[in-house]
């Protein structure tokens, strides 16, 4: 089973109310399909964007294999940064 770690939509449909996880789930299931487990979360909305990563959980992934989408990097790249600064 390929494992992606990627964007999860919750919330409200509406442009307004959009939030996602950062979920790790099988790399052929649909966006809104079951994860395999919450590995943080993004909220847009807020300003400034308000994001939560749990680092510890994406290095478990990825040493299992498990490939980040490009949102997904650049938001994890991003964090590093501002936590190291």
């Amino acid at each position: 089973m390929e494992v992606s770690i990627r964007l999860q939509k919750i919330g409200k449909i509406t442009k307004l109310s959009n939030c996602f996880r950062i979920v790790a789930m099988s790399k052929n299931q649909s966006r809104d399909s079951k994860n395999l487990e919450i590995l943080g979360h993004y909220n847009p909305t807020k300003k400034p964007a308000e994001v939560l990563i749990r680092h510890e959980k994406i290095e478990k992934w990825l040493k299992k294999g498990a490939r980040m989408t490009n949102t997904v990097k650049a938001l994890v790249n991003k964090n590093k940064k501002a936590v190291a600064a």
